[in-house]
């Protein structure tokens, strides 16, 4: 695993996670961490052994709480503008890179979080996730591509609701709008295995059972009670990023499967099909389905599909 500071690089087979490393401040993006996600996409992007990126926070509270709001509140204009530009420039580096990216939306996904989100090619939202951009109610638009992509994303009537009242949604809506693919939640058996798992452990000992038995005769204090909830909370938290994690790299290995090229050019295509008029797209569609013809890949598996019918 390569560590830089704020950005920690773990490929796993054909699959490599970037996962940005500042809990402390639920993940927020200041100028460091933006240098360092540039260099690691520029390492992750010419290596074809990585055929799948998912892209994370550290903890489990925040995939990235945004823009870093302790640097911006003294800056003035020409260097909001340089920061908002170096930020563009990763973020569509990561929309541009030739190969899929999963964003795997671990709690707050806000300001520059959500839209370090879009510009991933799916994402997938933990069920205590919060998405939306917020910017407004500290004086400022979107300013990382949130109104352009927003719009794009789920439409301008509903990108305006979101920007003009920086309401943050939970995942089930931002599913239904589109903003998102697919929730993961703990099911009423994983939540109880987590609540079992963190209740005290029964005991034989005579006399530790009485002491047990009198104290469960009083009232427990209410710090005891916050500190069980706070531990069950936290337990049910780890579980359900494990399962969110579980199901981006399902994700990924279901698309690696498939070949490398074809699911490049079909990103490229996708993209394309955002801005282009529909005649542009075509043509660029015959252009990139008729590349793909020269690929080896692209005759071993057509052949192996005949094969496997006539088995």
């Amino acid at each position: 695993m390569s560590t830089m500071k704020y950005i920690q690089l773990e490929p796993r087979e054909e699959i490599a996670i970037i996962r940005i490393n500042r809990p402390e401040a639920l993940n927020a993006m200041n100028v460091d961490v933006i240098a360092e996600l540039s260099r690691t996409i520029d390492i992750v992007g010419p290596d074809d052994g990585i055929k799948a990126l998912i892209i994370t926070g550290a903890g489990e509270k925040s995939f990235c709480a945004g823009a870093d709001i302790s640097y911006m509140v003294n800056i003035q204009p020409i260097q909001a503008e340089k920061y908002a530009s170096s930020a563009q420039a990763v973020l569509n580096k990561i929309e541009n890179l030739q190969k899929p990216v999963i964003a795997a939306v671990n709690g707050f996904a806000l300001g520059g979080g959500c839209e370090l989100a879009m510009v991933c090619d799916i994402r997938i939202a933990s069920s205590n996730a919060k998405l939306g951009q917020p910017e407004v109610t500290i004086g400022i638009p979107p300013g990382w591509g949130g109104t352009q992509r927003l719009t794009r994303i789920v439409g301008p009537a509903k990108a305006k609701e979101l920007v003009f009242t920086g309401k943050m949604i939970a995942a089930d809506e931002a599913q239904q709008i589109g903003l998102v693919n697919k929730v993961v939640s703990l099911t009423p058996e994983e939540e109880n295995r987590s609540t079992n798992s963190s209740a005290p452990q029964a005991t034989d000992n005579k006399s530790s059972a009485a002491k047990q038995s009198k104290s469960l005769s009083k009232e427990q204090s209410s710090e005891e009670i916050q500190k069980q909830e706070k531990q069950r909370a936290n337990e049910q938290a780890k579980l359900l990023n494990k399962k969110l994690m579980d199901e981006c790299f399902s994700f990924a290995k279901e698309v690696t499967k498939n070949s490398f090229t074809a699911v490049k050019t079909s990103k490229v295509l996708i993209n394309k099909a955002m801005d282009a008029d529909i005649d542009t797209g075509l043509r660029l569609e015959i252009y990139g389905w008729a590349l793909c013809f020269a690929h080896e890949d692209r005759q071993k598996m057509m052949s192996a599909f005949l094969n496997k019918g006539k088995k």
